[in-house]
């Protein structure tokens, strides 16, 4: 089964890679036959085998011989990975229906930033929308004990109803990023305090506290990184998305027990 969800993955990373290059762009996503950007060629079914036709071209175009972005294959790798990994991590269940979708949103997010530095509203209303579905509509046993474990400090606020713990949790994200972007203007973009909003409704609280903190590490260690190896300057912007998309991905998975892991250096 592990094999089984690792070809989905891929699948389902060659479509994340349609949704990275039309929705900023404004395109459709099922009307418009995949073609090669470059010499608008149609693409075969040979010329779009996850993984393997990039490696196989050597990430060009079969026809015209333009490179292929590396992003596509960075995509279709992860994604691959990432489906086999929460089947292994959850088996057939009800929070992996809900951690693929999720872990695909935020992935979309990530790499759209990438390229575009933009954060686009048609993704996050409608996932605004849907997380408060997910959190309606997916009882507590279902989602939150997977990320929670048998006993946590916390379990007894968080088991008082998912649907108040997740707008409890979107409407701190979404504040503490927007009281952030006030102060320091330029700092971060309107699309990223939105981005918080949803996150908190994925996670809920006080796990929304575990993502942005470990997004703010993140982005802070590679801004770091980046312009100690001069391959940044301090005028550069850094997208902030990709950052809180992985954050938001470590802590569906790991955040209660972070949290736990945190709340013990102050118990004993």
């Amino acid at each position: 089964m592990i094999v089984i969800f690792a070809l989905f993955g891929a699948a389902i990373g060659s479509f994340l890679n349609v949704c990275i290059d039309r929705l900023p762009a404004g395109k459709s996503l099922i009307h418009q036959p995949s073609h090669c950007d470059a010499c608008q060629r149609r693409l075969q079914p040979v010329d779009m085998v996850p993984v393997v036709s990039y490696l196989v071209l050597r990430g060009r175009c079969r026809y015209c011989r333009a490179r292929v972005p590396r992003r596509v294959l960075w995509v279709e790798v992860i994604s691959t990975a990432l489906m086999a990994f929460l089947y292994w991590h959850y088996g057939l269940t009800i929070q992996l229906a809900v951690s693929i979708y999720y872990c695909c949103l935020f992935l979309t997010i990530a790499f759209i930033d990438l390229d575009h530095k933009l954060i686009l509203n048609k993704i996050i209303y409608p996932s605004l929308l849907i997380a408060v579905l997910i959190d309606v509509f997916i009882p507590p046993s279902a989602v939150l004990d997977s990320l929670m474990g048998d006993v946590t400090l916390l379990s007894g606020f968080i088991h008082g109803g998912a649907a108040l713990n997740g707008i409890l949790g979107g409407a701190l994200g979404f504040v503490l990023l927007l009281i952030i972007a006030l102060v320091f203007r330029g700092g971060m973009g309107w699309g990223d305090v939105k981005m918080a909003g949803l996150i908190g409704l994925a996670t809920g609280f006080p796990l929304v506290l575990v993502s942005l903190l470990l997004a703010i590490l993140l982005g802070g260690l590679s801004a770091g990184l980046l312009l100690l190896l001069r391959i940044k300057k301090r005028r550069d912007a850094i997208p902030f998305g990709p950052f809180l998309s992985l954050a938001a991905i470590a802590t569906l998975l790991w955040g209660q027990e972070i949290l736990n892991w945190y709340l013990g250096l102050f118990v004993r």
